[in-house]
Parts: structure tokens; sequence; C-alpha cells
């Protein structure tokens, strides 16, 4: 196996963060955001698993995209997945209110109707 041949001086992109240089087989320039796949997988997993995650997902989300707004320097590559992840805590959340209403009236209606009879 070979591995890819050093970059030529002065042959990369233009500069990324920390003075970086985008190569050609990198697929985007920038880094990534350290919460962005935690915020990913606790937003699909409010909305599969367990809805509770929706208000973490939804607030992690919020935080991780205050930060990548905050510096213009750097370029995360996976705000796409914030964004997700933030949106599908969003959701969860819904769905989890929805559930919990439900649950409720559910409730006032068993005791309504053994009390009726």
């Amino acid at each position: 196996m070979s591995s890819l041949p050093p970059p030529l001086p002065g042959s990369g992109g233009p500069p990324g963060p920390a003075g970086q240089h985008w190569q050609p087989w990198q697929s985007t320039p920038g880094v990534e955001h350290p919460q962005g796949t935690t915020v990913l997988v606790l937003g699909i997993l409010s909305l599969v698993a367990c809805g509770i995650l929706g208000p973490f997902a939804w607030n992690m989300g919020n935080k991780a995209i205050r930060e990548i707004d905050a510096d213009p320097g750097v370029v995360y590559r996976n705000r796409g997945n914030v964004t997700a992840g933030r949106l599908c805590g969003m959701i969860g959340c819904a769905v989890l209110v929805l559930q919990v209403l439900l649950f409720i009236v559910w409730i006032v209606a068993v005791v309504t109707i053994r009390d009726g009879i």
C-alpha cells in the first residue's frame, strides 16, 4: 500500500485553521466541532428510542451553533450535523410533550370511567 505523496510547498489551497492548508484529497477544508456527532446522535435517539434526550440535543445544539457562529475565522465542516441533531431534538421535545399530554388525558379518562361505574 502506498500513502499519498506529501504536498509540494505552496500547492495547498486556502489557509485553514491554525495555518493549515487544505489539500485536494481532503473532503472539505476546516475542522469538526467537538460536539457535532454527540448532538446528532442524541437528536436521533430522541426520535427513535428515548424522547427525554430531545431537550439535551436541543440545548447542546444551540450551544454548538453559538460557538460556531462566534468564531468566523474557523471553518466547521459539521455544522449540518449540529443543525440536524438540533432539529431532531426539537421534534423529539414536541413528541415528548404530546406523549405526556396524551398520558394525562388517558389518566383522566380512566379515573372518570372508573368513578362513573
